[in-house]
């Protein structure tokens, strides 16, 4: 069968379907050395993992919208109108205390998260009929992410999506556990089955699609669930996600253009392009931790400016913005255009 790669073998697999393989790999093979990066080295665990991949990943989705200028003179309404609504609903939640905001921002953030996973598979199912086996499909990448943040919301666990007890007000809801647990295991069954079944069948197998279910249930069980640990939840959840997010953007609105299409954006294209792609994420990325950092956390850098707590109120979803636009716009660039009959 025609495999559905989104460019090629290699650059799929290396940079969309591996990361949670080798994350993996690299766990199970170097857990205590992990660890004592962790332990001695923790500012530079954050800078590569939050800055440079996660907090990155949100800046590339500027080459598919900001950056190009017809998309954004077809549809201004949209890219003008969501940071303004990402700001005020901000400041909207941030009346009912930093906790709800921060719960709330969360729970946007898990959706977004399992949605790219669905979209994913969706990509490498595109030639496949709409049939009872596509269900299955997305209900397994479904149950690989829904689990676990279900298990999480019921069972405290050792990390945090953002800020600590933000998914506290959920514990009070009774022991679902059991449950959740056997349904997820049977659609995992289910899946196997149904999979195997079609490859004995046809004698053919859709390996990109094959491997980002089975990568989604092992990044997501293993990150949430098996291990309990900050450091290994960050590294399999963040570069799971960010990886592969920035992969697409490069292949989709890049690589796979040509240069009528790219308009000054042609300039990515090389080798060279594509340094200057990733330094520019990564300076914009830079730039918000910078903020955030010395204006709200005070973490990681001595510098610290000193902000009212009134201030506070605008700032930090001003500051937000940039991740929730990211959030809410992800619904609705990757639609396809509906066919006119």
């Amino acid at each position: 069968m025609k495999q559905p790669w989104i460019h090629n073998a290699k650059t799929d697999w290396w940079f969309i379907l591996s990361p949670p393989f080798l994350v993996l790999l690299i766990i199970f093979l170097f857990q205590k050395q992990i660890q004592g990066l962790e332990n001695h080295y923790s500012f530079y665990t954050w800078l590569f993992l939050i800055v440079f991949v996660d907090v990155a990943h949100v800046y590339s989705t500027l080459f598919k919208t900001y950056f190009v200028k017809a998309e954004v003179q077809k549809r201004k309404l949209l890219y003008f109108g969501v940071p303004l609504i990402s700001w005020c609903l901000g400041i909207a939640l941030f009346q009912f205390g930093s906790l709800t905001f921060w719960s709330v921002l969360a729970l946007i953030a898990v959706f977004h998260f399992i949605r790219q996973q669905y979209g994913f598979m969706r990509i490498y199912a595109r030639f496949e009929p709409d049939n009872w086996s596509k269900k299955i499909d997305e209900v397994a990448v479904y149950a690989a992410t829904v689990f676990p943040m279900l298990y999480w919301f019921k069972t405290p666990r050792a990390f945090t999506w953002f800020v600590d007890n933000e998914f506290r007000w959920l514990q009070n809801l009774p022991d679902y556990v059991p449950l959740i647990t056997a349904i997820y295991l049977g659609i995992l069954i289910i899946w196997i089955i149904k999979t195997a079944f079609e490859a004995f069948r046809t004698k053919k197998i859709n390996i990109p699609k094959t491997a980002l279910i089975t990568g989604t249930y092992l990044s997501w069980y293993f990150g949430i669930v098996y291990f309990n640990n900050d450091l290994l939840f960050t590294f399999l959840n963040v570069v799971s996600h960010g990886i592969p997010y920035i992969a697409l953007i490069y292949i989709r609105e890049i690589r796979q253009k040509d240069q009528q299409q790219l308009n000054w954006m042609q300039i990515f294209k090389p080798f060279s392009g594509m340094l200057l792609f990733i330094g520019i994420i990564l300076s914009f990325a830079l730039l918000e931790e910078f903020l955030w950092e010395t204006l709200v956390w005070n973490e990681h850098f001595s510098l610290e400016l000193a902000v009212s707590e009134n201030l506070f109120q605008f700032l930090v979803p001003l500051l937000v913005v940039p991740q929730l636009t990211h959030y809410l716009l992800d619904g609705f660039i990757w639609r396809k255009p509906k066919k006119v009959s």
